[in-house]
C-alpha cells in the first residue's frame, strides 16, 4: 500500500477527512494500529510510563526513542510516523537540537520528529527543518514542562492564555513544522486555531474541530490499570481480556491441563524401546 505523506495529510486538511493517529511502541502494536486503518502513528515519550513504569516522560532518553522508533519501523507499511524528540534534546542549543534529531531519524528512520513548545521552540523547529527535519509541533499541554505549567491542566482558559497559545500556534507554523498537536485544550479554542492555520492540527483532549485526532495505544484498549484520562474513550477492556487469558493458562497448568496431548511432541517407538531395554 502506498505510504501516507506530508502533501496528502495537507490535502486531508483542506478537504475535511479527519486524520487518525496513535501510539504505538513496538513490533505488535504498529501492526495492530495500522490493521486498523490509522493515518499516523506517534512513538510518543509517553513510552515512559507504558512501556518503562516511569511516572513521567521527563526520564525518556534519546537512546530509548531510537530502540522504540526503530521496532515500530521495522513494521510500519503505510503509515506516516512521528518520533517524540525527548526531554532536554531540544533545550540545550538548536545544534545540539539538529544532532539530536538527525540521530533519531538516522539510526530509527522515522519520517519525523515531534517537539514541544510554541514560540519559545519556534527557532529550534526552524533549524530542524532548515536541516531538512520534518517537524511536527506540540502545544497547549507540554508534558515534559506540566510541572512549570502548574501540572496535567487544560490550557488556553483566559483570553490571556488563548491569545498566546494562538500566537504558539502561529509560530510553530511560520517556523515550518507540517502539523500540530493541540493537547488539552478548550474545543471552542482548538477550533479557532484549526481554523487559522494551514497546516492540520492534531487534537488530544482538544474537541472535534481539530483536523485530526490522537489517542495512547494503551488508553483505547484499556492496557494502563484504572488510569483513564478524561479526554480518552476505552475502545475495549483490553487488560481484562488479557488477563482472563492468563489465568486460564496459570490454571491448566496447575490442573494438568496443559499441555495437552496436541501441545507435545511425540518419541519414535522404536527409539522408545530401545531406551526401556534393561
Amino acid at each position: 500500500m502506498e505510504r501516507l505523506t506530508i502533501p496528502r495529510l495537507w490535502e486531508m486538511k483542506r478537504q475535511g477527512e479527519p486524520i487518525v493517529m496513535l501510539t504505538a511502541y513496538n513490533v505488535w502494536q504498529t501492526r495492530l494500529v495500522e490493521a486498523a486503518g490509522a493515518d499516523m502513528i506517534l512513538v510518543g515519550d509517553s513510552l515512559g510510563m507504558v512501556e518503562h513504569g516511569y511516572e513521567g516522560t521527563v526520564p525518556v532518553t534519546l537512546d530509548m526513542m531510537i530502540l522504540h522508533c526503530a521496532a515500530v519501523m521495522r513494521s510500519r507499511k503505510r503509515t506516516f510516523v512521528t518520533g517524540d524528540m525527548p526531554f532536554l534534546a531540544c533545550e540545550v542549543s538548536d545544534p545540539e537540537a539538529v544532532r539530536s534529531a538527525g540521530t533519531l531519524l538516522k539510526e530509527s528512520g522515522v519520517d519525523s520528529v515531534k517537539v514541544e513548545g510554541g514560540r519559545r521552540r519556534a527557532h529550534t523547529i526552524a533549524a530542524l527543518t532548515e536541516a531538512g527535519i520534518a517537524v511536527m509541533g506540540h502545544i497547549g499541554l507540554t508534558p515534559q514542562s506540566a510541572v512549570s505549567l502548574g501540572g496535567f491542566r487544560v490550557q488556553g482558559k483566559t483570553t490571556e492564555q488563548a491569545r498566546r497559545l494562538l500566537d504558539d500556534a502561529r509560530a510553530v507554523e511560520d517556523a515550518g513544522a507540517f502539523a500540530v498537536v493541540l493537547e488539552c485544550v478548550p474545543a471552542e479554542l482548538a477550533a479557532i486555531v484549526t481554523a487559522q492555520l494551514s497546516i492540520p492540527t492534531i487534537g488530544i483532549g482538544a474537541g472535534l474541530g481539530c483536523d485530526g485526532q490522537v489517542l495512547v495505544f494503551h488508553d483505547v484498549l484499556g492496557l494502563y490499570g484504572d488510569f483513564k484520562p478524561k479526554f480518552a474513550r476505552r475502545y475495549a477492556e483490553g487488560g481484562t481480556i488479557l488477563t482472563q487469558g492468563l489465568e486460564s493458562f496459570v490454571r491448566e497448568v496447575r490442573q494438568r491441563a496443559f499441555p495437552a496431548p496436541e501441545h507435545a511432541f511425540a518419541l519414535d517407538p522404536r527409539v522408545r524401546e530401545e531406551l526401556e531395554k534393561p
